[in-house]
């Protein structure tokens, strides 16, 4: 190494170091306060577990409906329907969209239809907690629905 490619080296590292320490000590001009909206979590949580659950319930009905049992056929019906809904649901209550009423509105109707058919094969785990979690949708759907 010669005496040129050390000097430039080493004034490299010192711009670096000097840069680095400029911006840390400037306020920073995208200092951001994000601060989550708390207005509909409830809602969002309570669609993302329905969503979640039916998918369980869904994936377990698939099973038995390989196996040759078609009572299972409405139960996985519903619960495909209430995951759409609910995952709409969860990405337009995080949104806070000004629809978010007459959608909370209609999942209550999508919700409501799961739990009733859920019920029917309550005596499968996966049902069941299906079953529950659109109940609970239901209500926090009832909390701001139009």
């Amino acid at each position: 190494m010669n005496r040129r490619e050390l000097l430039l080296g080493a004034a490299a590292m010192a711009a670096a170091a000097t840069t680095g320490r400029a911006f840390a000590a400037e306020p920073s001009m995208h200092e951001h306060h994000h601060e989550m909206s708390m207005r509909n979590t409830g809602l969002i949580e309570a669609a993302s577990d329905c969503v979640l659950k039916a998918q369980i319930c869904l994936q377990h009905c698939l099973v038995l409906l390989g196996q040759g049992d078609k009572s299972m056929a409405a139960c996985a019906k519903s619960a495909t329907q209430v995951e759409a809904m609910c995952g709409a649901l969860q990405k337009m209550a995080a949104a806070e969209a000004k629809n978010l009423p007459q959608l909370a509105k209609l999942a209550m109707d999508v919700c409501k239809a799961c739990e009733e058919e859920c019920k029917k094969t309550e005596k499968h785990p996966e049902c069941k907690a299906c079953m529950e979690a659109c109940t609970a949708c239901y209500k926090e759907c009832q909390k701001i629905a139009a």
